[in-house]
């Protein structure tokens, strides 16, 4: 499964599969700490992965891989 990262205001980037389902969103809650908060169709899935505080963008993305052993992608031009 791919996930579409967007970013959806200055400190959050929405999670949506390739289907168009909100899988959750990640934010930046302070300085270094990005937090995963899943959305409500994965919550229980996803209850047992580590939701952060994680230092980068990429640490919580790559989190989210290995857990649901998908592939996160930046939408096109949000880089």
């Amino acid at each position: 499964m791919d996930i579409i990262v967007t970013p959806s205001g200055p400190t959050s980037w929405a999670l949506i599969d390739l289907l168009g389902r909100n899988m959750g969103r990640v934010e930046l809650a302070a300085p270094d700490e990005y937090r995963i908060i899943p959305g409500e169709r994965v919550a229980e899935s996803m209850r047992a992965m580590k939701h952060g505080p994680f230092a980068t963008l990429d640490a919580a993305l790559s989190q989210i891989e290995v857990f649901t052993r998908s592939t996160c992608r930046l939408a096109p031009g949000a880089d």
